[in-house]
């Protein structure tokens, strides 16, 4: 059964980078016809789509964070990252990552999502 597990630093200093990584199992990261996305959920906010990876290594990133974003993976290990340079206390949430075979997803009506990670922007 496929799964999805985040893990990562739960505190970060301001202006530091943020690195989580999206362990997958049951599926390869390399099937076709399924995007692989980041998505957060900042303290009393809606969820936001962060960017995604494609099945053949394509990118795509929220247009507002784009600048400072990196997604990657690792197909030996299965596994997808995400980077997150100079971060403010704004960038304080829960982030998910999850399968899904639309894009810009924030639900997970249709897709496969992991549980999700606490990151906590502060100094």
């Amino acid at each position: 059964q496929m799964q999805l597990q985040e893990s990562g630093p739960g505190l970060v200093k301001p202006s530091q980078t943020l690195s989580l990584t999206c362990t997958v199992s049951g599926v390869s990261i390399t099937t076709h016809y399924y995007y692989f996305s980041w998505i957060r959920q900042p303290p009393g906010k809606d969820k936001e789509w962060v960017g995604a990876i494609a099945s053949d290594g394509s990118t795509y990133y929220r247009p507002s964070l784009k600048s400072r974003t990196s997604i990657s993976r690792d197909t030996s290990k299965n596994q997808i990252t995400l980077q997150l340079n100079s971060v403010t206390p704004e960038d304080t949430a829960v982030y998910f990552c999850a399968r899904d075979r639309a894009l810009e997803v924030t639900s997970p009506a249709f897709g496969s999502w992991g549980q999700g990670t606490q990151v906590t922007v502060s100094s």
